[in-house]
């Protein structure tokens, strides 16, 4: 149930010799199945232990780590031992009353006043722990959490950012001067190749050959650079003319812009099957009023097609429609942006015309990481200059996950 490279730890965990385990990986490496796993015959095992899972955004939880642990429950195949609740989220063991919770870190609040009907937090669980703002705000979590019983035991599960001076790079390896801690770096290559499945290892090779780095970055879980560009997946070159043809998965996105910022028209198409994504033509211009920004997308979307547009602009929209364009309004949500770019970040390749989409390439090469006064790079994706970014968003909404697990069967 464990893949091999995770053997050692297994053993460590039952032996109860250490207290800290910071598991860093690749796409497939099955660390947070892991976790899952010992978690959940953690607590069959001791009537006094309870769990809590974190992520960074409440939202995020369903779709990703929950599912996670629904599958672990019935892979050990004790489903009928285990309680699901989707409101409030939570698993409890049936037996004893025993509880795994998920919260996240957007209300602080919710994770202080945590009690139990029996025994304390024995198991937490840090998943995806490089979306957190950095170690104060484990620090913190942490502090009001080691509470109430002996023998805890932390995970914290993420895949390396790019960037070496990333909060959680750095942290991983401080922990490794601690006697309580193990740092373990885990990939899909030590994974049972019938888990991860054909197309999985497929997408790894080809990646592989097609950018290396982005290989290394993604799949072997290294950190491969300074991580100041936030796109390391754009390649800039012609989109022939015969590709255009066949493109079938035409997606629009508009951003209105504000004051001096442009409206920011794109056309794109998404090859859902190879996670590629392709620019072809734009619209980015300061000034227009909203007749002649209509009547040049228009020219540019002969057949109407609709528009996916940031809903933060009713009257515009209103206006723009009759006009005659076809808008529909970007849900957006928590954390979209965030996400949005994500997700962005996590495909096989985006290639753009630099020739029919000058701005898109300019946006998307020029878009780095900040730095702090202490030289390191901020968490934060900047905000600035991202105006076909944002346009883009909006446009593939509906293609966008914002979960993080993808089951492997």
């Amino acid at each position: 149930m464990i893949a091999p490279s995770f053997y050692g730890l297994h053993n460590m965990i039952k032996a109860k010799k250490y207290s800290n385990f910071w598991l860093k990986g690749g796409r497939g490496s099955t660390k947070s199945s892991f976790v899952s796993i010992e978690i959940i015959l953690g607590i069959m095992k001791d009537e006094q232990a309870n769990a809590l899972v974190l992520r960074k955004v409440a939202s995020t939880l369903r779709d990703s780590v929950f599912d996670q642990y629904i599958w672990a429950i019935d892979k050990l195949g004790v489903s009928n031992w285990w309680h699901a609740s989707y409101s409030p989220l939570e698993l409890t063991y049936i037996k004893t009353g025993q509880k795994i919770r998920f919260k996240g870190a957007d209300n602080p609040r919710k994770i202080k006043s945590q009690k139990f009907r029996t025994g304390y937090i024995k198991f937490k669980h840090f998943e995806e722990c490089d979306e957190f703002k950095g170690e104060d705000e484990i620090r913190s979590i942490n502090q009001s959490l080691n509470r109430g019983g002996s023998d805890i035991c932390t995970f914290y599960s993420y895949n390396p950012p790019a960037s070496p001076t990333n909060w959680v790079n750095k942290a991983s390896e401080r922990a490794k001067l601690r006697d309580d801690t193990v740092v373990s770096l885990s990939t899909y290559l030590t994974v049972p190749k019938a888990w991860l499945g054909r197309e999985f290892l497929m997408d790894a090779e080809q990646l592989k050959k097609d950018n290396l780095t982005s290989y290394k970055h993604e799949y072997l879980g290294e950190v491969t650079g300074t991580g100041a560009e936030v796109f390391n997946n754009v390649t800039l070159r012609k989109i022939s003319d015969e590709e255009l043809k066949r493109f079938d998965n035409i997606k629009r996105g508009l951003d209105f812009g504000f004051a001096r910022d442009p409206l920011a028209y794109v056309t794109m198409h998404y090859d859902k099957t190879r996670r590629v994504l392709y620019y072809f033509d734009e619209l980015v211009k300061v000034g227009l009023s909203n007749a002649e920004a209509v009547s040049k997308i228009q020219a540019k979307n002969k057949d109407n097609d609709y528009i996916t547009c940031d809903s933060a602009e009713p009257r515009t929209i209103a206006e723009f429609r009759s006009l005659g364009l076809k808008l529909l309004k970007a849900k957006k949500g928590k954390d979209s942006r965030n996400q949005g770019y994500k997700w962005l970040q996590g495909l096989r390749a985006i290639i753009i015309d630099p020739v029919r989409c000058p701005t898109t390439a300019r946006e998307y090469t020029g878009y780095h990481y900040e730095k702090d006064n202490q030289g390191n790079f901020k968490a934060i994706y900047p905000d600035g200059d991202d105006h076909t970014l944002d346009a883009s968003r909006y446009g593939l909404e509906k293609n966008m996950k914002k979960g993080g697990y993808v089951p492997w069967t």
